[in-house]
C-alpha cells in the first residue's frame, strides 16, 4: 500500500478522484457508438488502424502508437463505431484522473485537485476529444499519468526510484502517441536539474545530496526522464518495422523523422477551420466536428471550450503569475505548464493548426482557475458563494451545450444549431 504524502495534512482524495473518473466515463459510454459512421479526422486514424491490421503503411506522418490502440480495439472487439472510440473514451477518463493525481502531488489541496477535475471535465474540450477515435487523448492520458509520477517521486522520496522509471515510460507513450505533448516532458527534467544546481551549484550535477529526490543524481535523472522516453518512444514504432511494404528502417530513426516532418510541413492547404493560438485563448475559433443528418435526426459536434471557464481562466492565469509571486510555488508550476505548452504552438513553425491542440494549455487553464477559486473559498465565508457558482456555471454550460457536444438529437425548424452559436466565429 503506497503511504500518505508526507508534504499535508489533508486526506488524499484519491477515491473521489477515481469516483469523478468513472462517472466521467459513464457519461462519455452514453451514445459513444453516434454517429455510426465516421466523422472528422477520424477518416486519417480509423484506416491507418485497419490498414495496420492488414501490415501495411498508412498515414505515416504521426507516431504509430494511438493507430495501434484504435487497430487493437477493432481486431479484438470488431470493427464498428463504438470500439472504434471506447479506447479513447476509457483514455478520457485515466487521463482525468491522471490530473487529478498530478493535482494533489503538486498541491495537496484536495479542494484544488477535485475542483480541477471537474471544470476539466466540464470545459468541453476533454469530453468531446474522448469521444472521437483521434490521437490527442492516447497523448493526454500517457501525458498525464508521466507528469503524476514525476510529481508523485517527489513527494514520496522513497518510491522515488520506479516512479521516475515508469514516468519516462509514459512519456515515451505519450510522445509515441503525438507529437503535441514534447514540450511537456522536457519539463520534469529541466525542474530536476534547475533543483539540483540551486541546491549544490555545479557541484549538483554528480551530487547524491540536494534536490528533488535526494539519493537521485542528475545522470540517472537523466535516464529516467531522457533516455528512456526515446527509447520507449522508438519502440512504439514496432508495427511499423514489420510493414509489408516499405517497413521503417529500426536502425535510422533520423531519416524517419525527417521524413515525418516533410509530410507534415507540406500540409499547406488552406482549411476552413483552421485557426491560430491567440484565437484559441480567447476561445472566438470553434470547430465543427459533424453537422448532418445521421442515425435519424440532425446531429452536431461542435469542439469549442467552455465559454466561461475558458475565459475566467485567464483572469486566473493572472492570478496564479501573482500568487507565484508571493510564494505559491504550484500556482506557477500549472501557470508555467500552460505557458510552455502554448509558447510551443506560437513559435511552431506547423502551416495549419486547430483549435484541438489547444486540449492540454487549456486544461492546464483549468487547473489555474481551481487553484484561483479555491484561494476564494478560503477568503472569507462571503466569497465563498463566488467559487461555488463558479463551478456550478461551468457545469450550466456543460448542460447547456451537451446537445452539440454529443451529437444528440437536435430539434427541427430553424437552423438547430442557432441557439448555441453565441459568436460568429463559431459558425
Amino acid at each position: 500500500m503506497v503511504a500518505a504524502p508526507r508534504f499535508t495534512s489533508e486526506q488524499d482524495p484519491a477515491d473521489w478522484c477515481a469516483v469523478i473518473a468513472i462517472f466521467f466515463l459513464a457519461l462519455l459510454w452514453w451514445r459513444l457508438g453516434i454517429p455510426s459512421q465516421i466523422y472528422f479526422d477520424e477518416v486519417h486514424y480509423i484506416n491507418a488502424a485497419r490498414h495496420q491490421n492488414q501490415g501495411l503503411r498508412f498515414n505515416p506522418e504521426h507516431p504509430v502508437l494511438g493507430k495501434t490502440i484504435i487497430a487493437a480495439a477493432i481486431r479484438w472487439l470488431g470493427d464498428t463505431p463504438l470500439n472504434w472510440r471506447i479506447p479513447s473514451a476509457i483514455s478520457g477518463a485515466i487521463g482525468l484522473y491522471a490530473l487529478g493525481r498530478l493535482v494533489w502531488f503538486v498541491t495537496g489541496r484536495r479542494l484544488v485537485t477535485l475542483a480541477a477535475m471537474f471544470l476539466v471535465a466540464t470545459d468541453f474540450a476533454w469530453f468531446v476529444q474522448s469521444r472521437i477515435a483521434m490521437l490527442d487523448m492516447f497523448m493526454a492520458m500517457f501525458g498525464m499519468i508521466g507528469l503524476w509520477l514525476a510529481a508523485s517521486a517527489v513527494r514520496l522520496p522513497g518510491q522515488a526510484r520506479w516512479r521516475l522509471a515508469l514516468a519516462g515510460v509514459a512519456m515515451g507513450l505519450s510522445l509515441g502517441a503525438k507529437w503535441s505533448v514534447a514540450p511537456l516532458l522536457i519539463v520534469p527534467g529541466l525542474v530536476f536539474l534547475g533543483w539540483k544546481l540551486r541546491d549544490c551549484g555545479l557541484r549538483g550535477l554528480y551530487l547524491r545530496a540536494g534536490g528533488p529526490v535526494p539519493g537521485i543524481t542528475v545522470i540517472e535523472a537523466g535516464v529516467w526522464l531522457g533516455l528512456v522516453p526515446l527509447v520507449v518512444y522508438w519502440l512504439t514504432f514496432w508495427p511499423a518495422f514489420h510493414w509489408a511494404k516499405d517497413p521503417v528502417n529500426p536502425w535510422d530513426p533520423i531519416g524517419w523523422h525527417a521524413y515525418m516532418l516533410q509530410l507534415q510541413d507540406s500540409v499547406t492547404k488552406p482549411h476552413p477551420y483552421r485557426s491560430y493560438w491567440y484565437q484559441w485563448v480567447g476561445n472566438w475559433r470553434a470547430i465543427w466536428f459533424l453537422y448532418q443528418p445521421v442515425d435519424g435526426a440532425q446531429r452536431g459536434i461542435l469542439l469549442v471550450g467552455n465559454p466561461f471557464t475558458m475565459l475566467a481562466g485567464l483572469a486566473a492565469l493572472a492570478w496564479c503569475l501573482w500568487a507565484g509571486w508571493r510564494g505559491r510555488i504550484e500556482a506557477w508550476v500549472f501557470a508555467g505548464l500552460y505557458a510552455v505548452q502554448i509558447a510551443f504552438w506560437a513559435l511552431s513553425s506547423k502551416p495549419v493548426q486547430f483549435y484541438y491542440h489547444y486540449l492540454l494549455p487549456g486544461t492546464f487553464l483549468m487547473v489555474c482557475l481551481a487553484l484561483a477559486l479555491e484561494a476564494l473559498w478560503h477568503r472569507t465565508d462571503r466569497w465563498r458563494w463566488l467559487a461555488a457558482g463558479a463551478l456550478a456555471l461551468s457545469l450550466g454550460m456543460f448542460i447547456h451545450f451537451y446537445p452539440i457536444l454529443s451529437a444528440a438529437k437536435l430539434c427541427c425548424g430553424r437552423p438547430s444549431f442557432e441557439e448555441w452559436m453565441w459568436l460568429r466565429s463559431w459558425r
